[in-house]
């Protein structure tokens, strides 16, 4: 019998193949089938067709169609393989005769081995019988990856575990049945128990098929670690300890140096070290800081063109962010380097067929230029990507809608379904489309049935998505992932709709099935000079009733804040960013929201030391000292007193001096205040 076959559902072969050749095989006359002494299926169709498919996977198969890879006829065996009637129990096991039975001794019959009576233990021996724990990938031997990706494929996939890796493993659940593993480079499915031959992985087949080898170790890991866990992120190999340093060190010095000087004092002298700073951690392969790098090089400029995108905040966000990544993977104990520094990420990874799911979009204005980033749900990986585009000018987004992109338009991917097999996927979870002859993208559009998204995407439980949100590593030391925190969000009920007018910003209180509540937050840009109008008209039932709200989550003042993408409403995918504005006055007005104490002084006080970023510290005012002192008695009077003491140290420590202590000492302060918010 091949369990294989019989363990191979409709969506297990639509991901090894494509969902059309799935249904194109199951429209075919039935092929006879018949298995022989090696367990090779074998299938002869009414045309003359004749198809034999060996143990080993979908691609071991022959047929005589003369399609170059796996065909429908393929796939027709299998579905008439698993329609064959089930082998008669009673005629597999022979049964015993009078003939075959061995005689019994009466006296040693009336006691087991033990010596105690029969009639006094158990009588069914089944009863007691533990049953077969659930099958694990990390059951697979070495021995049988290497004949499943070769002796070089392994050797990457050892190199790789020297360096230590990140990932995330997902066990089977009566809802998904189907093992999985997601890592930075793709995310692999065991979709038949014990067969290599049946894995999936959303990379371009023979491109990196590493990573079979490297979930397959994940899972190791996991049973050890955390058996029985259902949903679990490992480390796995690596050198967790301290020691050679965290490679920062250049972009280190390029941090202190923007902290002693001030965004307002620096021109652009500093434009060299930045990007030598950048080549040298692109050389290492430090994905992570680079980015952040990035990032910081950004707010400079944007300060030196004086955007509206520059914020003081920001600019030592990624300041401490280095700091607290260096730190992560030199302290004592410290944490595995690869998911710090993001040492294990491939720049870029291609994937096969995909279908992708649009989300939804948000428009951005960097001075002179828009920014577009579309949401895309790969159901496959279960994770959101983002393919972003630019263009200079000052459209909005109801005009940016109709630019072209990859022969379709922005608007159609970011409200449709995406069929494509030229889709490229970076380490940070970007997504390009590559253009070619070959290379083909469909767009249909989409009713916005969101709820078929992987359980993972799709939040029915506002409790529960805080409770996720809680158990989150600390932002300042998190993988650089875009669309992280995308969700899906089912609206049960819509509570209230107000429009802040000082913010220019409107709040939306929505419901799950149990009451639970989750504030969807928008502010107006004239980049997007529709959102709030049709985000309001979508919420208030205008394309029918919501359903759902796809957006960024996160947690602000204890609750759950969305920031929305898109909604699902009416059978139809609205995106508030691309709507041209409406002047019917639907917005009501509402109480601007004003922090708690608690979370206030915790602002006032980021805003605070953020100040010193902005400034330098060695330019800032007379008055910064008596500011800095009033902040730490705040926080004291408020209970957080670990927050005041760092505060108070930054300021014992800047009174004397502007050296490495005053600087280290403002990193601490700035880490905590941002760790206290996150925690709020």
């Amino acid at each position: 019998m091949r369990t294989d076959l019989l363990g191979l559902t409709t969506d297990s072969l639509a991901a090894l193949t494509n969902r059309g050749l799935v249904k194109r095989a199951g429209k075919e006359a039935a092929p006879e089938v018949r298995t022989d002494d090696h367990g090779t299926v074998h299938g002869v169709f009414p045309d003359g067709v004749t198809t034999a498919l060996p143990p080993g996977g979908l691609d071991a198969g022959r047929c005589t169609c003369g399609s170059v890879g796996v065909c429908r006829h393929v796939i027709g065996v299998i579905l008439a393989y698993q329609r064959l009637p089930a082998p008669d129990p009673a005629e597999a096991a022979p049964t015993p005769t009078d003939a075959d039975a061995a005689p019994v001794d009466a006296d040693a019959a009336a006691v087991d081995a033990g010596g105690v009576p029969v009639d006094a233990a158990p009588v069914a021996a089944e009863s007691v019988a533990e049953p077969a724990p659930p099958w694990s990938p990390g059951q697979v031997t070495d021995d049988e990856l290497t004949a499943r990706i070769g002796a070089r494929l392994m050797a990457a996939a050892r190199r790789t575990e020297r360096t230590g890796f990140t990932a995330r493993v997902r066990r089977a659940t009566p809802g998904d049945p189907v093992p999985q593993v997601e890592l930075a480079t793709a995310t692999v499915r065991f979709l038949v128990p014990g067969d290599l031959g049946f894995v999936h992985t959303d990379a371009v087949a023979g491109s990196r098929d590493d990573v079979i080898a490297l979930a397959v170790w994940a899972f190791r890991v996991a049973d050890a670690r955390h058996p029985g866990v259902q949903d679990v992120r490992v480390d796995v190999g690596g050198e967790p300890g301290p020691g050679g340093g965290s490679g920062l060190e250049r972009a280190l010095g390029l941090a202190g140096t923007v902290l002693r000087e001030g965004a307002a004092h620096l021109g652009q002298g500093l434009d060299a070290t930045i990007a030598d700073v950048l080549r040298h951690l692109d050389t290492a392969g430090l994905r992570w800081p680079l980015l952040a790098v990035t990032d910081l090089a950004g707010q400079l400029a944007a300060y030196r063109d004086r955007s509206s995108h520059y914020r003081p905040e920001l600019l030592a966000s990624h300041l401490a962010e280095l700091h607290a990544r260096h730190r992560a993977v030199t302290r004592p104990e410290a944490t595995l380097r690869s998911s710090v520094l993001g040492t294990a990420e491939a720049a870029e990874t291609p994937l096969r067929r995909a279908r992708l799911d649009g989300l939804g979009c948000r428009i951005r204005a960097v001075g002179d230029r828009r920014i577009a980033e579309v949401y895309l749900a790969h159901g496959d990986s279960a994770m959101v990507l983002v393919l972003r585009r630019h263009w200079d000018g000052d459209d909005d987004g109801p005009a940016l809608a109709r630019r072209r992109i990859a022969s379709s338009t922005l608007e159609a991917l970011a409200t449709g379904n995406v069929v494509t097999e030229s889709a490229v996927r970076s380490a940070s979870r970007t997504v390009r489309l590559a253009t070619g002859r070959i290379s083909k993208t469909t767009v249909g559009a989409s009713r916005g049935a969101w709820d078929e998204l992987p359980s993972s995407l799709v939040v029915t439980d506002l409790a529960a998505l805080g409770r996720e949100l809680d158990a989150l590593p600390l932002r300042p030391v998190r993988p650089r992932v875009e669309a992280e925190l995308v969700r899906v969000v089912a609206v049960d009920r819509v509570v209230s709709v107000g429009y802040a007018p000082g913010d220019q910003r409107l709040d939306a209180v929505i419901a799950d099935r149990a009451g639970n509540t989750a504030t969807v937050r928008a502010t107006h840009t004239a980049a997007a000079p529709g959102r709030l109008d049709s985000l309001a008209a979508a919420l208030l039932g205008a394309e029918g009733e919501p359903r759902f709200v796809s957006g960024v989550v996160g947690r602000t003042a204890g609750g759950v804040v969305i920031e929305p993408l898109g909604l699902s409403a009416g059978g139809r995918v609205v995106v508030p960013d691309l709507q041209p504005p409406d002047r019917s006055g639907r917005l009501t007005v509402a109480d601007d929201g004003r922090p708690e104490p608690l979370t206030a002084a915790l602002i006032d006080a980021r805003a605070l030391l953020a100040e010193a970023a902005h400034h330098g510290l060695s330019h800032l005012p007379p008055t910064y000292d008596d500011r800095l002192a009033d902040a730490a008695r705040r926080l004291t009077v408020l209970g957080l007193h670990r927050v005041a003491k760092a505060v108070t140290a930054f300021a014992a420590a800047r009174t004397h001096t502007v050296d490495e202590t005053a600087e280290q000492a403002w990193i601490d302060a700035y880490l905590r205040l941002e760790v206290a918010l996150d925690l709020n």
